[in-house]
């Protein structure tokens, strides 16, 4: 038997001191400034220097932020592989902030990290809604990677996602949305699968629905961007709609099914790892309503009602068995 991880709330602490910031980043107050945002190497602990990439600034679309770096493990076999996508609320943040995870490299696994277009670019562009363009450009760049399994030496069937905050909620929205291949296309690269072998994320927003979440977390307060709730001219508008976007959810109600992960879920999904900084406290106010560890205990709920593994680690958390995400995906990724 394996011996259960201890988690001290100190070590908790030195853990998220050390991480990088795409969670507590503040936004520039305009668009056309740096939108500056780390990675999110959150809930990692101190990280090998980041490598160069093997392949920098892969394009797999024709937008600047649609590239992505890839980092190839050395491995007799064709390797698993790490899908990185970075936070930053879906406003800022960039595939440079891997964090912790780069251990994964060490353990033969291979590595991309993608950039993707942020949403208040396609409320610019009036795409509804906005958050379509991050988790879209998701699955593409999951597509377009797994078109290049032979060429990379990646085991395209082993293939699991991490991210914190938004990368965290986009990784378990490509982790519990049904297959979005398309066999008939003519793209060859839309005809490979989105689907995960796992994810292991860190501060995750697990649901996008308003009214779930203050039922959850009484003074939630993030979301609404995700549908449009934003002046996209400054980012630091984002999280003051959340009364309007609470107001207008049942107009809204179609999207929120489509892009909430807890909805989506489904007894053939992969196993998640979801670990937060603090206790979770089910209808009480938190100090960091947008990366409370109330949604990971909703969503841990929810697969065990349809026997999808899931591990949940927050300080004082039972059953703890990875001390952090990594650890978790080279168990899933190499294992049997």
């Amino acid at each position: 038997m394996r011996p259960q991880a201890f988690i001290t709330p100190d070590a908790f602490a030195l853990i998220f001191m050390l991480a990088g910031s795409a969670m507590a980043t503040a936004a520039p107050e305009k668009v056309p400034a740096a939108v500056a945002g780390s990675g999110s190497g959150i809930g990692t602990n101190a990280a090998p220097v980041l490598p160069r990439p093997t392949l920098a600034n892969v394009p797999y679309g024709a937008h600047e932020r649609q590239v992505l770096d890839f980092y190839r493990a050395e491995s007799e076999r064709p390797s698993p592989l790490l899908f990185f996508i970075h936070g930053g609320g879906w406003v800022a943040g960039d595939k440079s902030g891997l964090g912790a995870m780069t251990n994964c490299l060490a353990a033969g696994v291979s590595i991309v990290s993608i950039n993707y277009r942020y949403s208040w670019q396609a409320q610019m562009a009036g795409v509804k809604p906005p958050v379509e363009w991050p988790l879209h450009d998701a699955a593409r760049a999951l597509q377009f990677v797994r078109s290049k399994a032979g060429e990379w030496h990646i085991d395209k069937r082993r293939i699991g996602a991490s991210g914190g905050s938004a990368g965290a909620c986009s990784s378990l929205w490509l982790a519990f949305h049904d297959d979005m291949a398309d066999p008939k296309s003519d793209d060859p690269v839309a005809r490979e699968s989105t689907r995960l072998w796992c994810a292991a994320v860190t501060g995750a927003q697990t649901s996008l629905d308003p009214k779930q979440l203050v039922e959850w977390t009484p003074n939630s307060r993030y979301g609404g961007h995700a549908f449009g709730f934003m002046d996209p001219t400054n980012l630091k508008s984002r999280d003051t709609q959340f009364a309007q976007f609470l107001a207008a959810r049942d107009q809204i109600l179609p999207w929120i099914k489509e892009y909430s992960p807890i909805g989506l879920v489904t007894p053939d999904d992969p196993p998640i790892y979801m670990i937060y900084s603090a206790p979770p406290a089910l209808g009480q106010e938190q100090k960091d309503p947008t990366h409370t560890a109330n949604y990971g205990v909703k969503l841990q709920e929810r697969l065990r009602d349809v026997g999808v593994g899931c591990e949940l680690v927050y300080p004082g958390a039972p059953d703890v068995k990875h001390a952090q995400p990594y650890l978790y995906l080279i168990d899933k990724l190499k294992g049997p």
